[in-house]
């Protein structure tokens, strides 16, 4: 039995530039053939895709769109095989259009791999309903190294609103990009040692 779509990824796809929707539309189409039983759900602003923990993600932005995997060992597949990793947020560099994409074939052998893993590494868990929360907007370059490292991700997933607040003030607030950089590295390391924002009293400037 297919699961449902989640409404809040429908109002996603609608509010994205135009030539973001049929995009996102056929990502979607293809993640949910090749797992039925996917669930749906908006993380960190961005429509995430989940079986037994985060599958993949898609994005827009203004000029592109970006797909990406979770599972380390699928990403590090697509960087070698594919070479992009580093162009845009996901593993499939800067979307601007259907034919920027690989092969149907290709997308969902992956997508299936990381079914596969999915099910090996986790027990199934009973999908709960959808629980209406304040958005938090996430920013790419902390989406894209919480991807990175899986210890951060879960500490950081695992967090209140308000903890996941703090980092994300900090990180945005930066007024240099030497300064960002700096405090995204601080965070990932505090994040890695369990330690919420405030629990941190060593902090760069």
């Amino acid at each position: 039995m297919n699961a449902p779509l989640d409404p809040r990824v429908d109002a996603y796809i609608a509010d994205s530039a135009a030539f973001a929707r049929p995009i996102l539309q056929h990502l979607r189409k293809l993640i949910h053939a090749a797992c039925p039983e996917v669930q749906e759900a908006i993380k960190w602003n961005f429509p995430f895709f989940m079986y037994r923990g985060n599958l993949c993600f898609m994005a827009s932005f203004k000029s592109h769109c970006g797909f990406g995997f979770w599972s380390k060992e699928i990403r590090t597949r697509l960087t070698r095989e594919l070479g992009r990793s580093d162009e845009a947020m996901g593993q499939f560099g800067r979307i601007t259009m259907l034919s920027d994409l690989p092969k149907d074939s290709v997308i969902s052998k992956y997508l299936k791999e990381a079914v596969k893993l999915a099910e090996a590494g986790k027990p199934p868990r009973t999908p709960k309903a959808p629980v209406k929360r304040r958005e938090l907007v996430v920013p790419a370059d902390l989406i894209e190294a919480l991807g990175k490292n899986k210890k951060a991700a879960a500490t950081f997933e695992a967090f209140s609103y308000s903890h996941q607040k703090e980092y994300v003030e900090w990180i945005t607030e930066a007024k240099r990009p030497e300064t960002r950089e700096n405090r995204l590295a601080q965070t990932m390391a505090w994040l890695k040692a369990g330690k919420s924002r405030n629990e941190s009293y060593e902090r760069p400037r």
